[in-house]
């Protein structure tokens, strides 16, 4: 069954008269005639009586209408959603935010895909990154912004790196390191410490403190970062921490030394897969804004690449 066989049957039902159905569909009669009749060859019988003066519907012709104008509706309303789909209007985006991530930037990006792509309905989730790379492997989520220190991207997905950031000590003002202008590893042995359970160093720095003999005696697990950073001010004890994120009047961010800790975050896709144009749009809304002041990593290495131009440009997921 074709649509346009549909589409010619429905005119014939309210015109009752195949010269005015087919003027009202834009084609020849004879051709809507053949449809007719091959509409009619597929369901098993005659949709209309036809009379010289009088077209009428059959009894077939009455019970199938009501299906086929259904089906003609659904038609209808797939090919409007699918054109809104591609005109970025109504479109659903399912995107993954680490939760570990400083919140400005994150609305900064949110507020350039709504002004300069309005159709776009951004759907975020938080989440650490761990489960943000198994949701996005899996389907529930489009584009994901996390990074794992120390892993490997895996080969099935494409990493676009936005910012680096360093990991600080957040200690209380009135801690005995806070004074100075960086913490070394070994300064911090003995002290009190505030977990961050959703920290992505989780398993990582670890190894680091063992390797000096620094121990530490978690006080506090927390998965929001404004309770451990209360904690920290209340002088509980101190916390590894991303430096945007010591946002506390009275918490102070000392680069951690010997070694320092950096992690790298990433906009995240799915190699392969396809994507709606939702995604290109905030694809080029993150390439183009500045994270913490500095344009996009993944922007400042294509320049420093070395010709030819036609090399990837990081505009397309």
């Amino acid at each position: 069954m074709e649509m346009h066989q549909v589409r010619y049957f429905l005119a014939l039902c309210e015109e009752l008269n195949f010269t005015h159905a087919a003027e009202r569909c834009h084609v020849a009669q004879p051709s809507l005639t053949r449809a007719i009749r091959q509409l009619e060859q597929e369901l098993g019988g005659e949709l209309f009586h036809r009379e010289r003066a009088h077209t009428h519907l059959s009894e077939l012709g009455r019970i199938v209408r009501p299906h086929l104008e259904q089906v003609y509706r659904e038609m209808q309303e797939a090919k409007r959603q699918a054109g809104d789909f591609a005109e970025l209007t109504h479109t659903p985006l399912k995107l993954g935010i680490m939760c570990t991530i400083a919140p400005d930037q994150i609305v900064d990006l949110v507020g350039a895909v709504r002004a300069r792509h309005a159709g776009v309905e951004l759907k975020m989730a938080d989440a650490n990154a761990w489960e943000l790379e198994e949701r996005l492997l899996q389907g529930d989520l489009e584009v994901a912004i996390y990074c794992i220190p120390g892993k490997e991207p895996d080969e099935r997905l494409h990493v676009l790196p936005l910012f680096r950031e360093q990991i600080v000590a957040a200690l209380g003002s009135r801690h005995r390191l806070a004074s100075r202008n960086a913490v070394r590893v070994k300064d911090l042995d003995g002290e009190c410490y505030i977990h961050r359970t959703d920290c992505e160093f989780a398993g990582y720095a670890d190894p680091v403190f063992q390797a000096q003999n620094v121990k530490c005696t978690a006080v506090y697990w927390s998965e929001r970062d404004d309770w451990t950073l209360a904690m920290v001010a209340a002088g509980l004890g101190w916390a590894f921490m991303p430096a945007n994120s010591v946002s506390h009047p009275a918490v102070t961010g000392l680069p951690i030394t010997e070694p320092e800790f950096w992690r790298e975050v990433n906009l995240v896709t799915v190699r392969g897969r396809p994507h709606s144009p939702a995604v290109g749009a905030l694809v080029r809304e993150a390439m183009s804004m500045r994270w913490f002041g500095e344009r996009a990593l993944a922007v400042e290495r294509s320049r420093d690449m070395p010709e030819p131009a036609d090399l990837p440009t990081p505009s397309a997921p």
